[in-house]
């Protein structure tokens, strides 16, 4: 159960980077965190906040299904790594 923390923890890391994502990447090529910011940032004039929400679901949908799919073995990782003894 702790390598499965371990990976859930290590992929929505990578998941959520913003910096590296801007820096070594081509705008072609942005990870989804860095496009999210260019959505809600780029708008001119009256802001579509229905665009912005449907992006803001589709950047947090795959850490959400990743938790949800292993839930389970995420809880049982985490209090065994708290439980002294």
């Amino acid at each position: 159960p702790i390598f499965v923390v371990a990976i859930i923890l290590q992929v929505t890391g990578i998941w959520n980077d913003f910096l590296f994502g801007v820096v070594y990447t081509r705008p072609e090529h942005y990870p989804m965190t860095v496009q999210l910011n260019n959505i809600v940032n780029s708008v001119q004039g009256v802001k579509e906040y229905n665009v912005n929400m449907a992006a803001t679901l589709l950047t947090g949908l795959v850490p959400l299904i990743i938790y949800f799919i292993s839930g389970r073995l995420f809880v049982r990782g985490i209090a065994a790594g708290a439980v002294k003894g």
